[in-house]
């Protein structure tokens, strides 16, 4: 059985927004801290509640392809992996798509069943080129998700259970904060696993092993 993934950092707050991702800085980051993690801590989030969920009628415009709309549903006998991110994001961000590029390799030849797909929550400085450059620098077969409809990302993000912000400073700074989760979705559209910031990769591999076979 799936197991909810709770590893996460030791200084993470028992609460789904983090500001560890906050940066004052436009320029994309895809060299990810993986020396700095501190996985020992595990803890009951929220998102536990979030298994089972039907995401299947959610939409975004895949920007890495001419704006299509994109479905939260893997295809069939495949799983998909979404993430709610920034290319801007020092730490967080590029460490867990490391670590989903590392799963996807241990998966193998079942790897080809997967899709990965990452929403920017900062769609002012990721534009469509940027976000798609980046989460395919990861992971080339990726989608890149993005709108200017706030309203429409809000209600993408809401279904996922994923909270999130974007602050301008004082002094010009962007500081961004958000849910440090990856969800892998089944092809009926239901969320069947919710990994944390930190969850290992041959644990994720696992879990999509599972779903890809079932």
């Amino acid at each position: 059985m799936i197991r909810f993934r709770t590893l996460a950092l030791a200084a993470m707050a028992v609460v789904v927004l983090t500001s560890a991702c906050s940066s004052a800085t436009s320029e994309p980051s895809t060299t990810a801290a993986l020396a700095d993690r501190d996985t020992s801590a595990s803890r009951a989030l929220p998102q536990t509640t979030m298994i089972g969920s039907d995401v299947g009628d959610v939409s975004l415009p895949d920007v890495s392809n001419g704006g299509e709309p994109f479905a939260m549903e893997a295809p069939a006998g495949g799983a998909l992996v979404v993430y709610f991110g920034f290319t801007a994001c020092p730490d967080v961000c590029p460490t867990t798509m490391t670590d989903l590029r590392t799963a996807l390799g241990d998966l193998g030849e079942s790897a080809d069943q997967v899709e990965v797909a990452m929403a920017t929550i900062d769609p002012d400085r990721d534009s469509d080129a940027v976000i798609t450059d980046y989460v395919q620098f990861f992971i080339p077969t990726a989608h890149a998700l993005r709108t200017d409809d706030a309203d429409a990302l809000k209600q993408a993000a809401d279904a996922f259970g994923v909270s999130y912000s974007v602050t301008t400073l004082e002094d010009g700074g962007v500081e961004v904060g958000h849910s440090p989760f990856l969800y892998a979705v089944d092809d009926a559209g239901a969320i069947r696993a919710v990994w944390a910031f930190g969850a290992e990769p041959d644990l994720i591999a696992s879990d999509l092993a599972e779903i890809v076979d079932s």
